[in-house]
Formats: C-alpha cells, structure tokens, sequence
C-alpha cells in the first residue's frame, strides 16, 4: 500500500517529521483507519526515496505518541486514535499549513496585509455558490 505522502527537499522542517505530521494527517482525516496496516520500512523507504534511517525514526516517533503499533513479525499498524486527538491533529495540520503558506508569501516580500488579501480572496473562491 503506497501513502499519499508527497516530501518537501526545500522544506525547513526535517523529512522524518514531515512524513510524521502527513501520516497523522492521513490518520485523523480518516484516510488510514485503526488496525490498517502500514508499509514496511524499507518500501516505504524506496518508495518516498529516502533512507531506511528516516522511515525508521519517523514510525518510532509515531509509536512513541501512539499514533501505531508494531507487532513482532506481522508489521506495524494504525493504533486506535481518541476523537479528541484526531481533532488536534486537524487543527495542527492546518495551522502549520497557514504557517508554511504565509513563510512562502513573506520570502516573496508579500506584507501581512497583502498576504490576508490574498487569503480573503482564496476563501471568497472556495465558497458554495449562494453562501454569504
């Protein structure tokens, strides 16, 4: 099973902790359910190319918080997640995507107020026809 995780090489934020939030992400939205079983190290590895080191510490940081278990011999898995955790992982998981989008705007000299047009006008095109 190949996840929908998609690396940043320019990203600030190390590549095992990107592969963290994304599959936290991907637990909390509903994507990877409790007791579904996630690739190998080592194909996961090859798959996001990246090293085995990386895999590794990003799924024992996940076991660490709870997020999966691995079971001696038949793989590691997604552990049941409280709802009120799956909420705190939205709520991160947009805040840091607001933070990342607003890093991208100022390192092109955008001001605040130019990059809250901007947010204003992405909302405004994402609203259901008839919504005030």
């Amino acid at each position: 099973m190949e996840l929908p995780i998609s690396l940043s090489k320019t990203s600030r934020e190390p590549i095992y902790h990107q592969i963290e939030n994304q599959i936290k992400a991907l637990i909390a939205g509903g994507y990877l359910k409790a007791g579904s079983p996630l690739p190998s190290i080592r194909l996961m590895a090859k798959d996001l190319e990246t090293s085995v080191i990386t895999i590794r510490r990003a799924y024992q940081n996940l076991e660490y918080q709870g997020f999966i278990q691995t079971e001696q011999g038949k793989g590691t898995f997604v552990a049941e997640i409280a709802n009120e955790k799956k909420q705190q992982i939205k709520v991160t998981a947009v805040y840091q995507a607001f933070e990342n989008a607003l890093d991208v705007a100022l390192s092109y000299e955008y001001t605040v107020d130019q990059v809250k047009e901007i947010f204003a006008e992405v909302v405004e095109s994402r609203k259901p026809k008839g919504d005030a």
